[in-house]
């Protein structure tokens, strides 16, 4: 699990994973800020509510203080949309994608 990957992003698996397990969502997120400090969500899909849980990460940090991220970790689903990370990170930032063992299947540059 998590091979590849530093020890920081690896907690990010771990959180991803916990969040993703909680509600027993379809994808779990998580992120680094510029401080070090973590944020993880799940996706939400009611079917009338949808949002990703990677946007459901950023709006967490964003209403936290966050300015930048250093990373992101993306469990399961089936797409990964970075946009709204993208709005946060600046460029050239990693989202590792992984299963949902937390298997590391791709890694995304913002």
């Amino acid at each position: 699990m998590s091979e590849g990957l530093t020890a920081e992003d690896a907690k990010l698996v771990t959180l991803a994973r916990g969040a993703r397990a909680r509600i027993t969502a379809v994808q779990g997120a998580a992120i680094r800020d510029e401080m070090g400090r973590t944020y993880s969500a799940a996706n939400v899909d009611n079917g009338t509510v949808v949002i990703s849980a990677l946007d459901l990460a950023v709006a967490q940090a964003i209403s936290s203080g966050a300015r930048s991220a250093e990373a992101a970790v993306v469990i399961g689903g089936d797409s990964v949309e970075i946009q709204g990370f993208r709005s946060l990170a600046g460029a050239g930032v990693a989202v590792y994608v992984c299963t949902a063992a937390g298997d590391l299947t791709d890694t995304v540059l913002t």
